[in-house]
């Protein structure tokens, strides 16, 4: 591992000002490096994530038995809802790894674990080649997956929020959600090509779709290239010469409240996430009824538009702080989710739908551009990556994990819109742990 540079692993404060001094160019260009390589291996991460949720229309019938496109998409949703379970481990143990050895070392192993269930699903032969082994495999897989990514997010929020400057702390750290959708984003092109130019329906539905699986083993190798020339960030490297315990749960015992804090934060934000991104595919095909190459191009348009919108938030929070971005998402969040989703479901007009579900994501960016930078900046570094990882990683898999089951399963019963009614409410409930909050810009234990 390449040294890190003196001035980034001990920024000493100027007593007279109180701020950090100027960075030489060796440092920016050391932060950028570290930025663009965390940042690319998040995408790759995230993409091999998502790609299921993508291409699940196409691959529901291989693993389940036959049945309508609603219960098979509800057993595939049940899988992904599966693969959330492993999150909270994956945060656990790769926190502890973390915040004892090293960002680096964990992003490293966690991209290895991705490549893995990616090339187990992709491998993985049909229902009606070996039965009942082919769902248990998928199940395999994703909760290998979920380890990987329930590790990912803690560890990589904290990576990006150590290496960037506190002025562009917000700024930088967005990259984290551009890159998340980005990797979901590069499954849907992926998919718009394969639908368009490539491959018939039925090609897709036999074979296809686990062309995309294979790609993302491949591309997994790329980021473990990457993360093995990361450097470490400077407040590790402090951490550990301090000789404080590390990435122990009584340590984070100790930081009840942020604890808290992160549960509370990521309730709703998570929910309506999962709700625009990844179930939304699903909801303009089987309730809208779009086809689902209209689908797919209405999600995809939007997540471009979502991805960009990441950075520009982040800088505003840069300026005005943290707290009243989550609460005017909070607030909007509340009042309009419930009028967004029943006038998507009311309408034939694909360009009215992505507007409207634009519309919501510029609320939901409220939250994802700036949640990882806040979680990172409520603990200090020696529990920095588990305090990050672990609470985010049991919110999401209680309420992230199971909406897309949800909605699914509210559908079937026929009270699809009590639906919008349950992500509101999670999101009032994330409103009011903003407004009793301290601003994390303000009070920040990342340098402290």
């Amino acid at each position: 591992m390449n040294p890190v540079p003196s001035n980034v692993a001990a920024p000493a404060r100027v007593a007279s000002t109180g701020e950090l001094p100027v960075s030489t160019s060796k440092d920016t260009r050391w932060r950028l490096r570290s930025i663009f390589s965390g940042s690319v291996g998040n995408l790759i991460e995230w993409y091999d994530w998502y790609v299921y949720s993508a291409f699940a229309l196409y691959f529901a019938k291989s693993f389940f038995p036959a049945g309508n496109s609603t219960a098979q998409l509800l057993n595939t949703a049940a899988v992904f809802a599966v693969g959330f379970l492993a999150r909270p481990i994956g945060g656990w143990l790769m926190g502890i790894y973390a915040d004892r050895h090293g960002r680096r070392s964990a992003l490293l192993i966690s991209v290895v674990m991705m490549c893995l269930g990616s090339l187990i699903i992709a491998l993985c032969p049909s229902y009606q080649t070996i039965g009942t082994a082919a769902p248990a495999l998928l199940v395999v897989a994703r909760l290998l997956q979920g380890l990987s990514i329930g590790g990912e997010y803690g560890t990589s929020a904290t990576y990006l929020s150590e290496v960037a400057t506190a002025k562009h702390r917000g700024f930088y750290s967005s990259f984290q959600y551009v890159t998340l959708i980005m990797g979901q984003l590069v499954a849907i092109v992926l998919l718009i090509l394969m639908q368009q130019f490539l491959l018939t329906t039925q090609q897709l539905e036999s074979w296809g779709w686990r062309i995309p699986f294979f790609v993302g083993a491949a591309c997994a190798l790329v980021g473990m290239r990457l993360r093995a020339t990361m450097e470490e960030t400077g407040e590790f490297e402090k951490a550990r010469k301090a000789r404080k315990a590390r990435g122990t749960l009584a340590e984070l015992a100790r930081h009840p409240r942020a604890v808290l804090t992160v549960v509370g934060l990521t309730m709703g934000g998570t929910v309506a996430f999962y709700t625009y991104s990844i179930y939304m595919q699903k909801f303009l095909a089987n309730t809208v009824g779009m086809s689902k190459l209209d689908a797919t191009l209405v999600s995809g348009a939007s997540l471009a538009l979502f991805a960009a919108l990441q950075p520009l938030v982040g800088a505003i929070s840069d300026r005005i702080g943290r707290r009243p971005i989550l609460i005017a998402f909070g607030i909007f969040g509340t009042l309009f989710t419930v009028p967004i989703m029943t006038a998507i479901s009311h309408t034939h007009s694909a360009w009215t739908a992505f507007f409207l579900i634009v519309a919501a994501l510029v609320i939901v960016s409220g939250y994802t551009s700036i949640n990882a930078v806040v979680k990172a900046e409520l603990f200090p570094a020696e529990v920095r990556a588990l305090g990050v990882g672990l609470p985010y990683a049991v919110t999401v898999s209680i309420f992230g994990g199971t909406a897309e089951y949800i909605a699914l399963w509210l559908k079937q019963a026929g009270h699809e819109e009590m639906f919008y009614w349950y992500v509101t409410g999670a999101i009032f409930c994330s409103l009011l742990v903003y407004i009793f909050s301290r601003d994390s810009k303000r009070h920040s234990r990342i340098e402290d």
